[in-house]
């Protein structure tokens, strides 16, 4: 299943002169081919890379957060919160706040080895969230990418979409727009179930992956997720890392270069990789 995007193919304001960073290696985590395909095609999978018990470590470390946001939108009138809605998938952020398992997972070998071979020798946590689409969702998750809703700069930082359960093209698994990211960031617009950037269904590739697996891509590749039709939930885990010196823009392109934060908060933005070589989980 695909869907169209109604905006345009066109670079945001603030993007006025990227340059892809091409990597070359050496590597530790990944292969050549990995990184070929991340700099030519916007992502790659990183196959079985976390087995069944740390999953279900990982799922029981998320539960309380997760339940705590459809709990949230069940007060809402709608049942609805920008892209997560109790019909639609919770969206349960800054779990390493409250999880101290979840703090470990996230400078796991595995992922702070991707982290040292595409992001660079001083790298945090940026982000990370769980993403738990519901059975028979009303809605998709639109073309997006993910600097697309926060503008960082550098632009091209890392997301690892891990599989928690098996993801299909009936569940939702991650499609993407393979050589776009080399663009840099696209214009979004705002629509009451997430941002929208531009996406070409006739050359749109889904990823299925088995549960364990990451699917591995840039911030900068055009992605979306649709509807899950199965009986089932559909589980994953996302986590972005980010060059130590990366900061957010905020404000509104249209009326200038707006304001700057630097993405370097300890409590969830702790470095993982530090000269080069994975730094341990800080307390």
């Amino acid at each position: 299943m695909s869907i169209t995007s109604r905006v345009p193919r066109e670079r945001h304001p603030w993007n006025t002169s990227f340059t892809w960073p091409t990597h070359h290696g050496p590597f530790t985590s990944i292969t050549a081919a990995h990184a070929r395909d991340y700099d030519e095609l916007g992502y790659f999978v990183l196959e079985d890379a976390f087995d069944a018990a740390t999953l279900r470590e990982l799922d029981d470390a998320i539960a309380p957060g997760e339940k705590k946001v459809r709990e949230f939108l069940g007060e809402l009138p709608s049942g609805r919160f920008s892209v997560a809605g109790t019909d639609t998938q919770t969206v349960a952020p800054h779990l390493v706040l409250r999880s101290d398992y979840l703090r470990r997972f996230c400078t796991n070998p595995v992922l702070a080895g991707l982290c040292a071979d595409l992001v660079g020798p001083e790298a945090r946590l940026y982000w990370e969230q769980a993403v738990y689409k519901q059975p028979h969702s009303a809605e998709p998750v639109l073309w997006h990418q993910d600097n697309g809703y926060t503008y960082v700069e550098p632009q091209a930082y890392l997301t690892c979409w891990i599989a928690i359960t098996d993801a299909t093209p009936e569940n939702g698994c991650v499609t993407v727009m393979p050589g776009v990211h080399r663009d840099g960031t696209l214009v979004h617009r705002d629509t009451p179930i997430g941002f929208e950037c531009w996406g070409d269904e006739g050359a749109a590739v889904p990823v299925p992956v088995r549960a364990g697996s990451i699917v591995v891509f840039t911030s900068l590749t055009p992605h979306f997720t649709a509807r899950n039709v199965t009986d089932d939930v559909r589980k994953s885990y996302i986590v972005q890392y980010a060059p130590d010196h990366a900061i957010a823009r905020r404000g509104d392109p249209a009326s200038g270069a707006g304001s700057s934060e630097p993405q370097d908060d300890p409590s969830r933005q702790f470095l993982v990789v530090v000269d080069g070589a994975p730094c341990g989980t800080p307390a």
